[in-house]
Order: structure tokens, then sequence, then C-alpha cells
């Protein structure tokens, strides 16, 4: 899974989940995700294959984003998604026998919904994702 997190109000905004995530797959999941919530300066991930090859670099100077790596063996370092990847896990994916990935993705796309509009968030202090980026506007 490649799950893409807003580090302000701790909103999904993306999850693509497939057997293998090349770099292809990642610029055009957050070309969506800039379609919908506009383009980020930056962006923080690890050091993955399909986020350190020259593809994604040449996009985000392209695009004018920076792409910030966390340090290797650092997941600290980009603590919300790791946190949101062990929810993920947790409550649903390793929950359930899947049949398909199409499966999976359909009930990603309908949990991530759920979890930005109705799930409250203890670090945002009992709130939504969705009211925090209300408040803010």
């Amino acid at each position: 899974m490649f799950n893409v997190i807003d580090d302000f109000n701790r909103a999904s905004l993306g999850m693509e989940v497939d057997f293998s995530l090349p770099s292809e797959r990642v610029i055009r999941a957050l070309e969506q995700v800039m379609e919908w919530r506009g383009r980020p300066r930056v962006i923080r991930c690890d050091n993955g294959p399909e986020n350190i090859s020259a593809k994604v670099q040449a996009w985000a100077a392209r695009q004018g984003i920076r792409i910030e790596y966390i340090q290797p063996g650092k997941p600290q370092q980009n603590a919300y998604v790791e946190r949101f990847n062990r929810t993920v896990r947790h409550e649903w994916l390793s929950q359930y026998d899947w049949e398909s990935l199409d499966e999976v993705q359909a009930f990603a796309t309908r949990w991530m919904w759920t979890y930005n509009h109705e799930r409250p968030n203890m670090a945002l202090g009992g709130i939504t994702p969705k009211q925090r980026l209300a408040r803010a506007a």
C-alpha cells in the first residue's frame, strides 16, 4: 500500500493498493491527490526505491516540490504515516481474507472516507481530520 497523509490535519489523501508500486504509480497517485488538494510544497517519504528513483525526483523538481527523505532506519521521522499504516493494518487490512486487489482498493477507499469524516483522531483533540481542516479555513 502507498498511503498519502496530510501532516497538518492527518487526513488520508490517497491509498494505492497493488503487489508492486513502481515510481510511475507513485507519481500517478500523487498527481491525483494534487488535482484534488493542490500542489504541496514538501513531500516527506522514506527511502524506498519507488521514492528515490530518478523519475520521482525529476517529477518533483518539475512540479516545484521539495522531497524530504527520512534518515534510513528512522521511521519516527515520518511518524504520522507510520501510525496511519499501523492503524490500517490493525483495523482492517490484516483482519480479513481478501479475494482480490480490487476488493482491497474498494474497501480502502470507503475506509479512507470514514477515517477522514467520521473517525475522531485523538491526536487532533478528538475531532476528525475534516473538522481540523475546516477549523483552519
